[in-house]
């Protein structure tokens, strides 16, 4: 099974950059997007609909053509949940789950905090109540990968410029320490001890020592230097992990700010 994950920063905008093509040829299973920036009723034409696929949306009700998220499929799922209980964070539409015998594969979208002190309070409220959510399906037998913009680095080697971002939503060291915490492998930043039993990140199953990014600020050259930030992931459970087979970032062609990362595993 191949997983592709995309921040797209505007779905519609990425396909007219030519996104859909560039994926019609990278054999994907399932797509998750997030960020599509639209209403569902928005992305009924054939240029965000690829032949072969089908697609499941949630929109944000709070605020039009902003968040959202989305799974493409092959296959059609058991189940497909958009929902999990808290309205303040189910309405910007950043979760939605499709169900596949005992895999769940979810598109999640994280909030960004770096627009100001209420977002990262916004911010650091989903962490907390996510936390036991998490914890749940990793406890559940249920085989899980998570894809999405998590908006947080997990170390040193997941940000070009380490030392001047430590006071930056993203990297600040307790975002950092809750990301981590979730994780049960070496890769982390030394701020905590990480668990025996964890979710696993997939890029680092395969490449526990590359040095490559997922986002880009648009400012300045930042993409043409590689001035990047890793806040892009597929966190899965033990048992789909030790089935990974490869881990790829495309930062080019450019699409968006966020570069799709795209996970083969076996099963």
């Amino acid at each position: 099974m191949r997983i592709l994950t995309f921040n797209a920063n505007g779905l519609r905008s990425a396909a007219a950059k030519g996104f859909f093509d560039w994926f019609s040829r990278h054999d994907v299973d399932v797509l998750c997007v997030q960020e599509t920036k639209a209403q569902e009723h928005q992305l009924g034409d054939a240029a965000v609909r690829p032949e072969g696929y089908m697609a499941w949306f949630k929109d944000a009700s709070t605020k039009k053509g902003y968040s959202g998220v989305a799974i493409y499929s092959r296959r059609a799922p058991d189940e497909v949940r958009t929902t999990l209980g808290w309205a303040p964070f189910d309405d910007e539409g950043r979760y939605i789950e499709a169900r596949f015998g005992a895999l769940s594969v979810v598109s999640l979208y994280l909030p960004s905090g770096s627009s100001g002190a209420a977002r990262q309070q916004f911010k650091e409220q989903v962490m907390d109540w996510l936390k036991p959510i998490l914890d749940q399906w990793l406890a559940s037998g249920r085989e899980y990968v998570l894809c999405g913009d998590w908006n947080i680095v997990r170390a040193r080697k997941d940000i070009r410029n380490w030392a001047s971002n430590q006071k930056n939503s993203g990297c600040l060291p307790h975002e950092r320490a809750w990301l981590n915490s979730l994780i049960a492998d070496p890769h982390h930043d030394g701020l905590i001890v990480p668990p025996a039993y964890g979710w696993k990140d997939a890029f680092r199953v395969v490449k526990p020592d590359a040095e490559e990014y997922t986002w880009w600020s648009q400012r300045g050259n930042a993409r043409a230097n590689n001035v990047g930030w890793r806040i892009d992931y597929q966190l899965c459970t033990p048992g789909i992990a030790s089935s990974i087979r490869s881990a790829e970032i495309f930062p080019l062609p450019k699409f968006s700010d966020h570069a799709p990362m795209l996970v083969e595993y076996a099963r």
